[in-house]
């Protein structure tokens, strides 16, 4: 099933004071905003193009594109070590949703969301596709539908990211497990490196991020989009290169 969604605008959420003085631009997916009033009338907030293809569509991924998928599957897989018969949503899978299609053959059903996905993948059984933006696509899901989302290597491309961890934390169930992954700061450096000096990923996913993410940015954003401290577990992975979260409802999942 795919549903194609209207891309509204979104507003520029407001990134951390002191981190903008200091840096501000790895990764996946969209979300853009229209010419709007800053508070104050401090005249209009920046306008992006509005993103109209999904990470890896049209190109093949370089090879550090593909280690750093890899090193998410690991993460991914540590904490849900099977996917047997669970509901899942990938958030900002990419075109070619490459993680989903590994536990395509274990999960019960799988959302894909992404402004374009391949054909395939829209004609799967066990597979729904929503075309669209974060977080306005999620807007019309049923509440506890699921058991696992992941949004990996999204948030960072977002103008809005603590409302849609709000929409994931009322579409899981009780017991179930939100997976996150986000470029550190000190992950930008090698990320702008490799984009804009290297040649070795995309430029233009660079150039579309909002924010980056050490785990003091990230813990309080899961915190306020509803999670409880005691149900996150938030820490660096990848050589420090990127912030990864797990973040588990308590309850126990229906039988």
């Amino acid at each position: 099933m795919v549903t194609r969604m209207s891309r509204p605008a979104e507003l520029l959420a407001g990134c951390e004071p002191r981190r903008l003085l200091q840096h501000c631009r790895f990764g996946s997916r969209p979300v853009h905003a229209e010419n709007e009033t800053t508070p104050g009338g401090g005249g209009p907030r920046p306008v992006s193009a509005q993103r109209e293809a999904s990470f890896g569509e049209g190109y093949s991924p370089t090879v550090v594109d593909r280690f750093g998928v890899w090193l998410s599957a690991r993460q991914i897989r540590r904490w849900v070590p099977s996917f047997a018969g669970k509901r899942i949503a990938d958030l900002g899978c990419g075109y070619h949703a490459a993680f989903t299609r590994t536990v395509l053959g274990e999960v019960d059903d799988a959302l894909l969301v992404d402004v374009s996905i391949a054909p395939d993948l829209k004609a799967h059984p066990k597979v729904k596709v929503i075309e669209g933006g974060l977080p306005q696509s999620l807007a019309g899901l049923p509440d506890a539908s699921l058991d696992v989302v992941m949004i990996v290597s999204v948030l960072e491309h977002l103008w809005e990211p603590q409302r849609t961890l709000q929409e994931i934390r009322r579409l899981l169930r009780p017991g179930g497990t939100c997976l996150v992954n986000v470029p550190s700061w000190r992950g930008k450096w090698f990320l702008e490196l490799s984009a804009f000096k290297l040649g070795l990923s995309p430029a233009a996913e660079m150039d579309d991020h909002k924010m980056y993410y050490d785990v003091t940015d990230l813990w309080p954003v899961l915190v306020r989009a509803g999670f409880l401290p005691s149900e996150i577990k938030c820490f660096s992975h990848k050589f420090g290169l990127n912030t990864f979260a797990a973040c588990r409802l308590k309850g126990r999942p229906p039988s």
